[in-house]
């Protein structure tokens, strides 16, 4: 029986760094090194990282240079949302959509975006399974209809994965400029198409706050103490990240110090405290 492989890989720099390795992506790494104690942490890169947390937690990883994806940059002219993205330059994230793909379908592995807390260890029968994706809710579609959706911020995979290298296939044609066509949506289609080929786990395990404006407050301005079955967070990082952008949260990048999560006043940060440096 084929086993998902105890590494788990993060993607990162894909744009130039400007800016200090900073401490939510240093916890993510360093919780994920505490509580899941992989076999190696693959760190896929364009532009490394610097400063004194990189320094830190660098010893424990494995540097992988990224190969590039090239996306069709015409597809972001077909609609509004594809649009914003390609003037914000947020296509960067387009492209690890694809390498995480790429790279489970050759290597397996668990992979996590690089906003992500663990909080427990993910549970052992989980790396039985070819895929394992995460519910997280049911979203409109194109025609306002709600539909399940499954996140690919939390992917557990075997190499040569049936349901991956399906969602690989198909992500080119579905590309289409959007957040997420060809990745979470596409994910949900093969879903219902194909689902012994994948392993869903209830939205608490890895997505117990979603990306709205109640559940960006409950991670860092509110005290949720109910971790029961929840094994990491997704931060949702671009929703709050940039102190302009108060749609969300009040809360930015720049309020997340070692001050705030020593203080463990809010759930993001008690359940961080415990990895600072």
């Amino acid at each position: 029986m084929t086993m998902v492989p105890r590494v788990f890989h993060f993607i990162f720099g894909l744009k130039e760094q400007t800016e200090p390795f900073h401490l939510a992506h240093y916890l993510c790494l360093e919780s994920c090194r505490r509580l899941n104690r992989p076999d190696a942490i693959w760190f896929h890169y364009a532009n490394e990282p610097y400063g004194p947390l990189w320094e830190r937690i660098k010893p424990h990883l494995s540097l992988r240079p990224v190969v590039r994806e090239a996306l069709p940059a015409a597809a972001y002219g077909d609609s509004e949302e594809g649009r914003r993205i390609a003037a914000e330059g947020w296509s960067y994230a387009h492209e690890a959509d694809f390498i995480r793909l790429r790279v489970l379908h050759e290597h397996g592995g668990v992979y996590a975006d690089i906003d992500t807390l663990f909080v427990a260890p993910l549970p052992d029968h989980l790396y039985g399974y070819d895929c394992v994706l995460g519910d997280e809710g049911a979203l409109p579609d194109e025609r306002g209809i709600l539909r399940p959706s499954l996140c690919n911020a939390l992917i557990m995979a075997t190499p040569g994965s049936a349901f991956v290298e399906r969602w690989l296939d198909g992500s080119r044609d579905a590309f289409d400029g959007r957040w997420t066509s060809h990745s979470c949506q596409l994910a949900s289609r093969l879903w219902e198409a194909h689902p012994e080929l994948v392993h869903v786990v209830p939205r608490q395990y890895f997505y117990r706050h979603p990306w709205t404006p109640a559940g960006m407050r409950n991670l860092f301005e509110r005290l949720d103490p109910d971790t029961r079955d929840v094994f990491s967070l997704h931060l949702c990082s671009h929703l709050w990240w940039d102190a302009g952008r108060t749609d969300f949260t009040a809360f930015h990048a720049g309020l997340l110090t070692e001050e705030y999560v020593r203080a463990g006043a809010t759930t993001y940060a008690m359940l961080a405290r415990p990895y600072l440096p």
